[in-house]
């Protein structure tokens, strides 16, 4: 069965995309999309609660059954990076598995691959396409969004192609 509702995560500590998909007769709509800022400014702990009580706020409201969210992936040359990803994405699941949403961490090159065809698209291609695949007429901005509504683009395609196994 495929998921009802969609959420897509593109996790940050300082800016957080996401992205709620619902599928229907003309494919994937699009129901919200945004951020959640933190203020750089703030103590670790205040940001990463800032990051759980805005997205268990998108949870509670749309419901969703399954959240898409890009696995941490940080150059080697940064591994503060890829900390301060996994401290995000750790409140950010945290938050669905308190709402009761799976979570399917799907890898950049996979969402970039189901949305472009290609592994190494840029983030202003998967943006371009993005808009075509949900039909939106305005740009998508800023670019956390559309890697939001990609990840939920490709979560459920991920859990669809896997059904029909």
């Amino acid at each position: 069965m495929e998921p009802k509702t969609v959420l897509g995560v593109d996790p940050g500590l300082g800016v957080t995309g996401y992205g709620v998909l619902v599928p229907g007769p003309k494919g994937l709509r699009v129901l919200d999309a945004g951020t959640l800022r933190t203020d750089p400014k703030s103590p670790l702990s205040h940001r990463l609660a800032e990051l759980y009580d805005g997205l268990s706020e998108v949870l509670s409201e749309f419901v969703p059954s399954l959240m898409g969210i890009e696995e941490v992936y940080s150059h080697y040359k940064h591994p503060a990076t890829a900390i301060v990803m996994a401290h995000a994405r750790g409140v950010l699941c945290l938050a669905a598995r308190h709402a009761e949403t799976s979570v399917l961490a799907v890898p950049a090159t996979r969402i970039k691959k189901v949305i472009t065809g290609s592994g190494r698209a840029s983030k202003e291609q998967v943006r371009d396409m993005v808009r075509d695949i949900l039909g939106i007429s305005q740009p998508v901005s800023p670019l956390d969004v559309s890697d939001a509504l990609a990840a939920a683009i490709a979560a459920f395609e991920t859990v669809k192609r896997d059904r029909q196994r």
